[in-house]
């Protein structure tokens, strides 16, 4: 039974998440043969002030505009 934890900053629609579940099911049944019934997807969401990189938060680093080489806005 895989279970696959996401950890990303608050933003994605439902849409977007519900997208990112059915993928990383469909990779695990695809690439590892799993059975898509006993697979779960988890996704935590983070304020991006609980967030840090390089020492900084992402919420800091996006107000100052740098965060495009590191990760999408």
């Amino acid at each position: 039974m895989p279970y696959v934890q996401v950890n990303i900053t608050k933003g994605a629609t439902n849409e977007q998440k519900a997208e990112l579940v059915e993928g990383i099911t469909d990779l695990l049944v695809k690439i590892l043969n799993k059975n898509p019934t006993s697979t779960q997807v988890i996704i935590n969401e983070f304020e991006t002030d609980s967030w840090g990189i390089a020492g900084r938060s992402v919420k800091k680093l996006r107000a100052e505009g740098k965060t495009a080489a590191i990760s999408k806005e």
